[in-house]
C-alpha cells in the first residue's frame, strides 16, 4: 500500500546571496512571498511592474524542516515528490543533492528514505535565476530565435530574448496583454509518498469503442512492485465490476483489463446533453488483502477532429458521439501572473461563466500552462470541451538533444495526466508558429525568415519539425490514441508546401483573423472573412471602473496617463480603441464613460464576428474569441476582467452563443436577411415575428409566419427589402425586432438597427426599476419611456444579472434576475443586491448640440 503525507514545518526563503530568512508560502512563488513580507509593493499597482525586474536576476533559496513518523518509516520506499518546480532548481535533503529540475511542466520524484532521520530533516530548494541560466544558451547558439512577445526590453535585457530556452510558462516573459514577471518557486504540491510491496502509478481508461449501445473500454494500468507478486486486479464502477488474476515481476508492469458497459450514459458537451461521468476504482488484492488502489473519473464519449475534403476545401470540426459540434467559446489564458494565487473558486467562476455564456469549448492557449487538474475536472462537470495546446507560442525553439528530450518527457507526462478527462477534445502543437514562420511561402509570415541565412532557416525549421511534426504527434498517438492532434493553430493542413500555411481567407483548417484590430479594418469585415473554424479573433476594452481603481488613482484616469499605458500591453491599444470609437460612437463625456463605451464597442465587434460565423454553419464550425479571462487588471481582449467581473462582451456572448440564435445580416445594402441558427438536437417548429418599431415603441410594420428549422442547422428565414420596409420612415429612428416563438414561449429574439449608433436620433430615456414582488430583491422589472441603448445595471454586490447591456424598448418591460457570486460550491446564488443603479449609452456620451445650447442658456 502507499500513503501520502504533508510533513513540512514552516517554510522560509531568502535571496541566495543574503542571510535574511523570511516566512514563505508553499506552494507559492518568490514575488508573492516578497510582497507578503513587505519587501516589494503590489506588483499589479501603478507602474510597479518595471520596478520589480530585479527579482528574476537573483537566485532564491527555500527551506523547511520535517519529521518522519514511524508509520512513514515503515514503508520500504519513501519518495520526495514535487508536482511542480519553477523552473531551474537544485534540491537537497540534509545537505545532500538529490535532484536538479529544469522544466516547470514536469513533476520530480526521488526515493530519499536512506538519507532521512526521525526528526529535523532539512529540505532545501535552490532556484537558479532563469535569466542567468539561459543567457549563456543564447550566446552558445550564436543567433537569437524569434520570440514575438518576449518583453526582454522591460526586463532590462535589450533584444536578448531568452524565453525560448526555458520550459516555463511563456507568458511569464510578457505578452501583449500581460506583464513580465519571471517567477521562481515551488508552484505545485510537494509531499512525501511512502509505499511497500506494490503501487498503482497510473490508470488509463482507454475508450476503444463507445456507442449508445455499448462502451468497449480497456483499463490500462502501470503497476510498480518491489518483488514478484501474485494476486487479482479488480475494477469497479457503480454496480459493475471486473476481475483478472495478475502475476507481476519486480519493477514496472503494464497490465490491461477489458471492460464493457452496456447502454452507457454518454458524456455530452453543454447544450447537446448531460455531461455524465463514471468513477472507476482500481484495486490490487493479494493474500493479505488490499495491496494498492487508485480511483479516476471520466466520461464515456467518442471525440475526434474531422478534416474531410469537400467542395469548398477541407472541413474542420469536432465530432462528439457522432454529432458535429459547432464550437462556441473563447481562448483561456492563466488566471494570474502568479499561478499559486489561483484558487478553486477562481477556476469555478471562470468555468461557470463559460457555461452560463452558452459556451461549449475553451481553448487552453499555448503560451500559458497545462492547467491544474481542478480546471479539467470542472470542464468535465460543466460539459465544456477543451482544445488543449502544448505550451509553445509565437516563437521558434532550439533543437538540441537535451531540449528535445525535455519536451518529449514533458509531453508524455501531461498527456498521461490529462487523458482521462472527457473534456479533452484536441491536442494542438503550438500557437501561431507555422503561420508566423511560413517556411514554404517566401512572401508570407511575420518577417522572421528574412533575419536568417538559408542554412540557419533550414536548421530552425528542422528543429521545429522535430518537435511539432514528430515528437508531439508520436506521443499523442501512443498515449492518447482516441484524441486528434493538430500541429499548429492556425494552419491549413500538413501539405508540405505553401498551401500548408493559414491566411485570413483559408478554406481549410482553422483561422486566426486579426484584420479587425491589428489592421484597423472595420467591424463589417468579420462578415467577409469567415473560415472553417475561427480559433482566434478579438477586440480590446478596458475593465470595469472598480477594477481600474485597484491599480490607478483618480489623477491617473486619462487615456494616455503613464499608469493607463503601463496597464495596456499592446503598444497601440488605447489608440486603437479610441480610433474605432470615433468611427462607431459619439464622444464619451468623461473617463468612466469611456471605460463603459469601450466595453460596448468591444461587445458589438464580437457580436458581429460570432454571428457572422454562426450564420455560415456548417461551412464554419467554430468560433473561439480572444480571450476569456485576464491574468492581472489590464485593458485587454478579455470578456471578464481579472477580478471575474463580467464586461459587456460576456453578456453579449451569452446572447450570441445562445442555442437558438436569431441574427440579421445587412451586408447587402438593399436588403435585410433574417437567420435562425439552432444548436438543438431536435427540430424547431415555431412562429417568427418581425416588427419595425420607432424609438417610442410604436409598431410601424409587422410580419408573422411559421418556420421550421432542422436539428443542428441554420436557415435564412426571410429577406426583407430595406426600402419597402422603411416605406419612407427615417432609418435613424427605427429598429427591427425579431422574435421566435414555440408553443407560446419566446425561444429567441434580437434587435437590429439600420444605422450605426452615432447616427441614431436618441432621446434621454427615463428608466424605472420595480422589484418583482416575492423575489426577495433578486428580480426586477425595467421600463423606459423611449429607447434606451445598452442599459447597464450595476450593484455594489459582486455577481451577475441574467442579462445586462441590453436595449430597453418602450412598452416592453424587461425582467432581470440578479445572482450574487458565491464563495461556496455553487457559482452563483440568488441574493438581493445593494445600491442598484442603471445607465444607458446616452448617459455616457457628449450631448447633442441642442442639449448643449439648452444647458448654456
Amino acid at each position: 500500500m502507499s500513503e501520502t503525507a504533508n510533513v513540512w514545518k514552516e517554510w522560509t526563503f531568502k535571496a541566495y546571496d543574503e542571510n535574511n530568512w523570511m516566512p514563505a508560502k508553499v506552494p507559492g512563488c518568490v514575488h508573492m512571498d516578497l510582497y507578503h513580507n513587505g519587501i516589494i509593493p503590489n506588483p499589479f499597482y501603478g507602474k510597479n511592474e518595471s520596478e520589480l525586474q530585479w527579482i528574476d536576476k537573483k537566485d532564491w533559496v527555500y527551506q523547511c524542516y520535517f519529521d518522519v513518523s514511524e508509520e512513514l518509516k515503515s514503508n520500504s520506499h519513501l519518495e520526495l515528490v514535487f508536482d511542480g518546480l519553477d523552473t531551474y532548481a537544485d534540491v537537497y535533503v540534509n545537505d545532500r543533492h538529490i535532484l536538479s529540475a529544469d522544466n516547470m511542466f514536469r513533476s520530480w520524484r526521488v526515493d530519499v528514505k536512506q538519507w532521512l532521520t526521525d526528526r529535523d530533516n532539512k529540505l532545501t530548494v535552490h532556484f537558479r535565476s532563469p535569466i542567468h541560466e539561459d543567457l549563456p544558451k543564447l550566446s552558445r547558439l550564436g543567433y537569437g530565435l524569434p520570440a514575438a512577445n518576449d518583453q526582454s526590453d522591460v526586463g532590462g535585457l535589450g533584444d536578448k530574448k531568452i524565453s525560448v530556452f526555458a520550459r516555463k510558462a511563456p507568458y511569464h516573459y510578457g505578452w501583449d496583454w500581460g506583464p513580465r514577471f519571471v517567477t521562481s518557486g515551488i508552484w505545485r504540491e510537494v509531499r512525501l509518498e511512502g509505499w511497500s510491496e506494490c503501487r498503482i502509478t497510473d490508470v488509463y481508461i482507454r475508450q476503444d469503442e463507445v456507442t449508445p449501445l455499448i462502451a468497449k473500454l480497456t483499463a490500462v494500468l502501470e503497476i510498480e512492485v518491489t518483488e514478484a507478486w501474485e494476486g487479482s486486479l479488480h475494477v469497479f464502477t457503480e454496480s459493475l465490476s471486473w476481475t483478472k488474476k495478475v502475476d507481476l515481476v519486480s519493477g514496472i508492469n503494464h497490465v490491461e483489463l477489458n471492460l464493457s458497459i452496456y447502454q452507457p450514459r454518454l458524456w455530452w458537451c453543454r447544450g447537446l446533453g448531460e455531461p455524465d461521468l463514471y468513477s472507476f476504482k482500481v484495486e490490487l488484492i493479494g493474500l493479505r488483502g488490499s495491496a494498492a488502489q487508485k480511483s479516476i473519473r471520466t466520461g464515456l464519449r467518442t471525440v475526434k477532429l474531422v478534416t474531410n475534403q469537400d467542395d469548398d476545401g477541407t472541413s474542420f470540426y469536432i465530432e462528439l458521439n457522432g454529432v458535429a459540434v459547432f464550437a462556441k467559446g473563447a481562448n483561456h489564458i492563466p488566471n494570474d501572473s502568479f499561478l499559486t494565487e489561483v484558487t478553486y473558486e477562481t477556476y469555478r467562476h471562470e468555468i461557470a461563466t463559460a457555461a452560463a455564456s452558452n459556451m461549449n469549448m475553451l481553448r487552453v492557449w499555448g503560451g500559458g500552462i497545462y492547467e491544474q487538474d481542478m480546471f479539467y475536472e470542472l470542464c468535465d462537470e460543466y460539459g465544456l470541451l477543451v482544445w488543449q495546446d502544448f505550451m509553445f507560442a509565437c516563437s521558434m525553439y532550439p533543437g538540441d538533444e537535451a531540449f528535445l528530450l525535455n519536451v518529449k518527457l514533458e509531453a508524455e507526462e501531461n498527456i498521461k495526466r490529462l487523458r482521462n478527462y472527457a473534456c479533452i477534445a484536441l491536442w494542438c502543437g503550438n500557437n501561431e508558429i507555422d503561420t508566423a514562420w511560413s517556411h514554404y511561402d517566401e512572401q508570407a509570415g511575420w518577417g522572421w525568415k528574412k533575419l536568417y541565412s538559408t542554412e540557419q532557416r533550414d536548421r530552425i525549421w528542422h528543429d521545429y519539425e522535430q518537435i511539432f511534426h514528430m515528437i508531439l504527434p508520436e506521443a499523442v498517438n501512443r498515449l492518447a490514441p482516441d484524441i486528434s492532434y493538430w500541429p499548429s493553430s492556425p494552419m491549413c493542413g500538413l501539405k508540405g508546401n505553401e498551401d500548408q500555411h493559414a491566411h485570413q481567407n483559408s478554406s481549410s483548417g482553422d483561422i486566426h483573423y486579426w484584420g479587425v484590430w491589428h489592421s484597423v479594418e472595420p467591424f463589417e469585415k468579420y462578415n467577409a472573412h469567415v473560415g472553417r473554424f475561427m480559433s482566434e479573433y478579438g477586440f480590446q476594452s478596458f475593465p470595469e471602473y472598480e477594477s481600474v481603481k485597484t491599480y490607478a488613482e483618480e489623477t491617473d484616469m486619462a487615456l494616455e496617463s503613464e499608469v493607463m499605458l503601463a496597464h495596456q500591453k499592446h503598444k497601440l491599444g488605447n489608440q486603437l480603441i479610441k480610433e474605432y470609437m470615433d468611427i462607431y460612437m459619439r464622444e464619451p463625456k468623461d473617463f468612466p464613460s469611456f471605460l463603459y463605451m469601450s466595453q460596448v464597442l468591444q461587445a458589438e465587434a464580437m457580436k458581429t464576428a460570432i454571428e457572422a460565423h454562426r450564420r455560415r454553419k456548417p461551412y464554419c464550425m467554430g468560433s473561439l474569441y480572444w480571450q476569456m479571462n485576464d491574468c492581472w487588471p489590464v485593458a485587454s481582449w478579455a470578456g471578464m476582467d481579472y477580478y471575474g467581473r463580467w464586461k459587456a462582451l460576456q453578456y453579449y456572448a451569452r446572447r450570441s452563443f445562445s442555442d437558438v440564435l436569431l441574427s440579421v445580416d445587412d451586408t447587402d445594402e438593399s436588403r435585410l436577411d433574417v437567420y435562425i441558427i439552432s444548436d438543438m438536437r431536435s427540430p424547431i417548429h415555431g412562429t417568427l415575428r418581425i416588427e419595425l418599431l420607432d424609438f417610442s415603441g410604436n409598431v410601424i410594420w409587422c410580419c408573422v409566419g411559421l418556420v421550421e428549422v432542422d436539428a443542428l442547422s441554420g436557415v435564412k428565414a426571410i429577406s426583407v427589402n430595406k426600402e419597402e420596409l422603411l416605406a419612407g420612415n427615417d432609418e435613424t429612428s427605427v429598429l427591427l425586432v425579431v422574435q421566435l416563438e414555440k408553443d407560446g414561449t419566446v425561444i429567441g429574439s434580437c434587435e437590429h438597427y439600420l444605422v450605426p449608433f452615432k447616427e441614431m436620433k436618441l432621446a434621454d430615456p427615463t428608466i424605472q426599476i420595480t422589484e418583482v414582488e416575492g423575489s426577495g430583491g433578486t428580480r426586477f422589472v425595467l421600463e423606459t419611456d423611449t429607447l434606451a441603448k445598452q442599459v447597464r445595471i450595476s450593484t455594489s454586490t459582486e455577481g451577475i444579472f441574467d442579462d445586462n447591456y441590453f436595449d430597453l424598448i418602450p412598452n416592453r418591460p424587461k425582467i432581470v434576475t440578479f445572482m450574487a457570486r458565491s464563495a461556496g460550491r455553487t457559482p452563483f446564488v440568488f441574493s438581493a443586491p445593494a445600491h442598484l443603479e442603471t445607465c444607458s449609452m446616452i448617459d455616457c456620451v457628449t450631448r447633442h448640440s441642442k442639449d448643449l445650447k439648452n444647458s448654456m442658456a
